[in-house]
């Protein structure tokens, strides 16, 4: 009857998370998905747009913000807010008028129209033709391949180091408001974590605390890793479907790494008291988390940190535990025969 009763306590704490996680999706921007997408020219969308499709195209007008996971996209119309866009190939035509900032991933990245803001760009190749105008900086990781009459208002940098993340959620995006709501949706979901899965969670923590350079690392190369082999099937229009689901896997599995990094922050400390809580832990640890976080610089680089702690701590334990289950079934070999049955053939 306790199990029965903890079972349906998780299940209503997961459906919570599951329901404050779109909440601001749902509120704020219209979700569009498919083979193709199309705003057509003359078309207006009211707010943001996000899009999940194999192809992407803007030739209307999207008054806030574009969100783009597909194997093309393409801006050739009017954005007010800013475009992040994450494909195979990326484009902004000549017609393109983007309001904000260009955020944008993928295995080419073209610039022929205006953004108004900065841009931050990650690409095999990074174009700027005669009419690109970048009125803030350009930082970019590629092959930058800049034409003479493309004009850029601010600063040029390139840079190999990755914009890292700590989840779905971005308090930036929402000010004081979505800062309050991310800490509480990711404690609910720290939650659900400890609650349906006590033992791995317990694991991941001591995984982090007991080798935190190691964990770290490993959380950095599959943030870096898993974009690019996503970005791959994404050139393919086959890998389309696939990448779309990656993506969207991976930037939970984020959230979650982040989540279980402040539970790990909080049994390190708890360890000086000599005390040893899972539940405790979580309130400790996204309480000085989110206190560091408050600080000028020192909270952006403190909420990577803990993100990759967290992410390649799951990672390992996640390995462990398969290379556990293959290794069993070595030692076990194959299933024995019934005694007193023949085999086919047999005489």
């Amino acid at each position: 009857m306790h199990h029965l009763s903890q079972r349906r306590t998780a299940a209503v704490l997961l459906a919570l998370v599951v329901l404050l996680a779109g909440l601001p999706g749902l509120a704020a921007a219209e979700t569009r998905t498919g083979g193709s997408v199309v705003v057509a020219e003359g078309e207006v969308v009211r707010g943001d747009l996000d899009v999940f499709a194999g192809s992407a195209v803007v030739r209307g007008t999207v008054t806030g913000d574009v969100n783009a996971f597909a194997g093309s996209v393409l801006i050739d119309g009017e954005v007010g807010g800013d475009v992040n866009a994450f494909a195979g190939t990326v484009d902004l035509g000549p017609n393109a008028v983007v309001g904000g900032n260009l955020d944008a991933a993928g295995g080419e990245v073209t610039v022929a129209g205006r953004v108004a803001g900065d841009a931050t760009v990650g690409a095999e190749t990074i174009r700027l033709t005669e009419g690109a105008v970048i009125g803030g900086n350009l930082e970019y990781d590629g092959t930058l391949e800049r034409a003479e009459g493309a004009s850029v208002g601010g600063t040029v940098t390139q840079t190999d180091e990755p914009n890292v993340d700590a989840g779905p959620v971005d308090p930036r995006a929402f000010g004081t408001a979505g800062a309050v709501y991310a800490f509480f949706a990711s404690l609910l979901l720290g939650a659900v974590l400890l609650l349906v899965l006590p033992g791995i969670s317990d694991r991941v923590a001591a995984t982090a605390v007991a080798e935190p350079l190691r964990s770290g690392g490993t959380g950095l190369l599959a943030l870096i890793a898993v974009p690019v082999v996503l970005v791959l099937f994404a050139v393919t229009v086959v890998g389309i479907p696939i990448t779309i689901l990656g993506a969207l896997l991976f930037a939970f599995a984020v959230w979650i790494g982040s989540v279980y990094g402040r539970v790990a922050v909080g049994a390190w400390l708890l360890r000086y008291a000599d005390v040893e809580n899972r539940w405790a832990a979580l309130l400790v640890g996204f309480v000085v988390v989110g206190l560091l976080t408050l600080v000028p610089v020192l909270g952006g680089i403190v909420r990577a940190v803990v993100a990759l702690l967290g992410l390649g701590a799951l990672a390992l334990v996640a390995y462990a535990a398969y290379r556990g289950r293959g290794e069993e079934r070595e030692a076990t070999g194959p299933p024995a025969e019934p005694e007193g049955e023949e085999r086919p053939g047999a005489v």
